[in-house]
């Protein structure tokens, strides 16, 4: 019997009559609140249904049925949340690059994190398409023995690159939030230099997460290669994916507290004139508004609250559920509700309303002249006939 993904469990390679054992399936581990064992026998026609019953050896009856409620609304809220900010956040973008007067660096910043958002948000809702559709997806155990059926290795391929791919934009999305904090943090320090180190942004955002993504990948390779990578039965390739994005938080949350100290130290120092202080009120807003959405919350619920099951549910609707609304409100505060590009809009608006009033006056004012000349014309010739008639009939006299 070739070794398959069930959906739940990675059932490895096992000769005819031999019973293989597995734990409860890690993957669903938050459903359950006992451990069991499940079995399946390797039998002439192929793999036998698993026994005992998942639902009897694993879960507990009196609230199994409120999780399952739980996670399939969670589920159903992050894919609503993610829907909404691709669309928010692919509109923000378009208006950034459509509007030349909106191409600065704090705006390529912007545009690059809503290009990590939008990213996120596409590979969330590719990943869960693929885990959820497809039933016989190999394991990897003994590469081997899959090449029996060409088609499910392609499946564990394309399973296994859309989790790599999923958990790059991850990273990304998160140091991209960390370049926002970096940006804001370096304008206050150097008071508004013109050197906005563009490069060095680039290489954060996108460059780490490619640095941190091949030492997991070689990890997953030949320290926990099972299934589709979702599980993560082994501590490295878990720490090597998520360290780096909590040092990214906590590098932001301190950022975020050296923001506002130097705003506040800004605000009230005498010398700041009222433009300068409505300058530095306006990056205080926006910076106690986006700060708090980058990611700070991560650093408490993963530390404190792992083990308590009512606690972990906060979590989980912190992290998925009002996670997956973030893009939406990031494209708020840095488009939608950004002066600039109100100003942008709106003289765009006026503009596309006076050429459609000046095409109009133009066609009325041709179709008045046009008209006009007609009955000039017409006058003209019946004048000539007269003149003609008198000339003719004062010859005759």
């Amino acid at each position: 019997c070739r070794g398959i993904w069930d959906n739940f469990s990675c059932w490895h390679h096992a000769d005819i009559g031999e019973v293989v054992d597995n734990t409860c399936p890690v993957a669903l581990k938050n459903l359950f609140t006992r451990d069991g064992i499940i079995k399946r026998n390797c039998t002439m026609e192929g793999w036998s249904d698993v026994y005992p019953s998942i639902h009897n050896v694993c879960f507990e009856p009196q609230t199994n049925e409120e999780k399952l409620v739980f996670y399939k609304v969670m589920k159903a809220v992050y894919t609503l949340g993610h829907s909404l900010s691709l669309i928010a956040l692919i509109t923000g973008s378009t208006i950034l690059c459509l509007f030349r007067k909106l191409h600065c660096t704090r705006n390529y910043i912007h545009l690059n994190l809503f290009f990590s958002f939008i990213l996120r948000a596409i590979a969330v809702l590719v990943k869960d398409a693929i885990l959820f559709s497809h039933g016989n997806v190999e394991c990897s155990k003994h590469p081997s023995l899959v090449n029996e059926s060409i088609h499910p290795e392609y499946l564990q391929i394309g399973c296994k690159a859309s989790l790599i791919i999923f958990h790059y934009f991850i990273i990304a999305n998160f140091y991209w939030l960390l370049v926002e904090g970096l940006y804001l943090h370096t304008l206050l320090m150097v008071i508004f230099s013109e050197n906005r180190h563009f490069i060095i942004y680039l290489l954060i955002g996108w460059g780490f997460p490619t640095v941190f993504m091949i030492p997991w990948i070689v990890c997953r390779i030949y320290l926990d290669d099972t299934g589709c990578w979702e599980r993560n039965d082994a501590p490295i390739p878990w720490r090597v994916i998520n360290w780096p994005i909590m040092a990214s938080v906590i590098l932001n949350f301190i950022l975020f507290i050296s923001i506002i100290r130097i705003l506040v130290q800004k605000l009230r120092c005498p010398d700041v004139g009222g433009n300068d202080q409505s300058q530095y009120r306006r990056l205080a807003k926006s910076t106690l508004l986006l700060i708090p959405l980058f990611g700070i919350n991560y650093v408490v619920f993963v530390y404190i609250i792992e083990e308590n099951e009512e606690m972990n549910n906060y979590k989980i609707f912190f992290d998925l559920g009002l996670g997956s609304f973030q893009g939406l409100v990031v494209a708020i505060l840095y488009c939608f509700l950004n002066s600039e590009v109100k100003s942008e809009l709106k003289r765009k608006w006026r503009s596309l309303r006076l050429k459609r009033y000046i095409g109009r006056d133009y066609r009325l004012h041709s179709s008045s002249t046009s008209r006009n000349g007609t009955e000039n014309m017409g006058r003209f010739h019946r004048n000539s006939r007269a003149q003609s008639f008198l000339q003719t009939e004062t010859t005759v006299v």
